[in-house]
């Protein structure tokens, strides 16, 4: 079945990341330069899976705007709804690797031309097209690119396109936690399917993430599909008619920028070619599998689009049983046969 269009709205940027993991950014002599962005990265990852994406989102009328959108197009990106802005540069944020692969983030947005996209602005028709609308929280810090926002979601509604939220809380661009946290939730209900990470869990509802009870507080009647995420520890999943867990993937973690991304990005990629699967427990957790894989392999190197993965790799990785699940399996059946001759 041919792949559906999923427009990704929101932030495209410049990540400097240091090119020796685990120094501050004071510290760092030099900086890789690597392009990211939540939303995106999510475009990209869904091209390079073979699907349908496009992206709508402003940059900079400057030499780092230019070369993002070219890396859009170069991946297949439809960049129908791209917008160049002459007064406003291009956002840049520096990302400093801490040991294990964890990031922090010092952003450049005073303002950055992404902050200021309008809803005259917005390619309507683009987002009409879509079988899925997937959108962060960015842009819901403040005016004008706020009403775009909730423009852009209000007509994918109308025109009964799915919508996909993945807060990607970067909470350096709020004014505070509590701007974050009530920003983030007042769109909540307006999704059809959401992924966050066991740090957001943690984040909005101030409460364990690892209580079941605590994660479906943050389910409402109409949503299809939550997904909670814990790293290479794999994700949990939810629906109104069943729940469990998926796996992760053990790999030797460089940097975990994208790797939200890429899961989302192989998780719509797989929505769009059937669109019922939040309905199907067995084909969700193929599908989740999978983006567990896509989310691993995009940590095995720096920076976001870079790293984000093939189809061939993914495939490769849940092949050669890279999942902590595949060698847990494994280790039971060496078990067993070894108690079966130790009892002959």
């Amino acid at each position: 079945m041919a792949a559906a269009l999923v427009v990704s709205f929101g932030e495209m940027l410049i990540d400097f990341v240091p090119d020796v993991p685990g120094v501050s950014l004071a510290e760092s002599v030099g900086f890789i330069k690597a392009p990211g962005g939540a939303p995106a990265n999510v475009a990209v990852a869904i091209s390079k899976l073979g699907g349908k994406a496009a992206f709508i989102g402003k940059f900079g009328d400057d030499e780092f705007g230019h070369m993002l959108v070219d890396i859009l197009r170069q991946n297949g990106v439809d960049d129908q709804g791209v917008l160049f802005d002459p007064h406003a540069r291009t956002a840049l944020a520096f990302v400093t690797l801490k040991s294990g692969g964890e990031r922090e983030f010092m952003f450049y947005r005073n303002p950055s031309a992404d902050m200021l996209l309008t809803e005259a602005e917005l390619n309507l028709a683009l987002i009409r097209r879509a079988a899925i609308f997937h959108y962060g929280s960015i842009n819901l810090i403040s005016e004008p690119s706020l009403s775009a926002h909730l423009a852009a979601m209000r007509a994918a509604k109308e025109a009964g396109v799915l919508c996909s939220y993945d807060p990607n809380l970067r909470l350096p661009l709020w004014p505070s936690e509590e701007a974050a946290r009530d920003g983030i939730l007042s769109i909540w209900e307006e999704a059809d399917f959401i992924k966050v990470s066991n740090d957001e869990v943690a984040f909005l509802t101030q409460e364990d993430p690892q209580s079941e009870e605590n994660v479906l507080s943050l389910w409402f009647e109409g949503l299809k599909l939550l997904i909670v995420t814990d790293g290479e520890k794999g994700c949990r999943y939810f629906t109104k008619d069943f729940k469990g867990s998926i796996p992760g993937f053990a790999v030797n973690t460089i940097d975990t920028t994208g790797a939200g991304d890429a899961f989302v990005g192989a998780l719509l990629v797989s929505m769009a070619k059937d669109i019922s699967l939040f309905k199907n427990e067995e084909k969700l957790r193929e599908v989740l599998t999978f983006a567990n894989a896509c989310g691993a392999i995009c940590t095995t190197q720096k920076g976001a689009i870079p790293a984000l993965p093939t189809m061939a790799a993914a495939l490769n990785l849940i092949n050669t049983g890279g999942s902590r699940s595949f060698i847990f399996h494994l280790w039971r059946k060496i078990l067993h046969v070894f108690h079966t001759w130790f009892h002959l």
